[in-house]
């Protein structure tokens, strides 16, 4: 799989598979391209599917300097011109959501749909939005980083999922063999990226957001609140929101089948919406 440069002409790791439309699947804290598995095997099928590395992560860990929101953001848009799409649909996981939402702002291609999973446009409790995780959680995330990275990364996983969620055996070799294989993050790039998500508010992006736009979101999501989704499902007049019951933070790991309908439909959605205006 190949290699691309930034604007910064720093080298990042992506994967691209399969062909047709383009969709680029972005992941979230602490996380790499490999979590996409049971979507790049399925998905590929039907649809070119691309999966980066964020600077920071997985092979582009290379590049400890600047992990923030917004230079995930301009090396999104420079892989995008490396590959020189017309058109694409952008997906992100938690950190990844906000990526997408911000890049879909300012990228120079068009952009036919978001899909923004387990996502929040404020990573933190504000006096005007309850959905947040509070102060005190955030600082003993960075703590827990601190002290030791392997265990507070190992603990962030555990958290991922819904009292439950992993009983069936088969989802748990499934997911754990997924989590199992990612690498620990440097501890610099996880406090900087973690710093970056704490202080984020992008909810002014969404005053005027008119994409077509799928959430999804499981009901007991224990880190990028239920109440989050809801709220950007209200403010996207063309959005539509799927809650997946059961579930908590990584809803495309524990129901793999489901999630990649989900998005399947979407896509093909879309498609008959573009071929209908076209024909008008």
């Amino acid at each position: 799989m190949p290699w691309y440069e930034n604007f910064s002409g720093q080298r990042l790791w992506y994967e691209d598979q399969g062909s047709g439309t383009p969709v680029l699947l972005l992941h979230g804290w602490c996380m790499t391209s490999s979590v996409w598995r049971l979507q790049q095997g399925s998905l590929s099928a039907d649809f070119r599917i691309i999966t980066p590395d964020l600077r920071g992560f997985g092979k582009s860990s290379s590049i400890t300097d600047n992990c923030n929101l917004e230079n995930f953001v301009s090396d999104t848009l420079a892989l995008v011109e490396r590959l020189r799409l017309s058109s694409l649909i952008l997906a992100g996981w938690s950190m990844g959501a906000e990526v997408a939402v911000m890049a879909a702002r300012t990228i120079s291609v068009p952009v036919s749909g978001l899909v923004l999973i387990s996502g929040t446009p404020s990573f933190s409790l504000r006096d005007d939005f309850p959905y947040g995780l509070g102060r005190v959680e955030s600082e003993g995330m960075a703590l827990k980083v601190r002290r030791n990275v392997k265990r507070a990364f190992a603990g962030f996983t555990a958290n991922l999922f819904a009292p439950g969620e992993l009983d069936d055996p088969a989802v748990a070799e499934s997911v754990n063999g997924i989590l199992s294989s990612l690498p620990t993050p440097d501890i610099s790039v996880a406090l900087q990226t973690l710093k970056s998500l704490s202080e984020s508010d992008i909810r002014p992006l969404f005053e005027d957001l008119d994409l077509p736009t799928l959430i999804i979101n499981g009901d007991n999501d224990p880190i990028c609140l239920p109440g989050a989704s809801q709220w950007m499902a209200d403010r996207i007049s063309s959005s539509s929101h799927k809650i997946f019951s059961g579930a908590g933070h990584a809803p495309f790991l524990t129901m793999p089948d489901k999630f990649n309908n989900c998005l399947r439909h979407f896509i093909d959605q879309l498609q008959l919406r573009s071929s209908g205006e076209q024909n008008c």
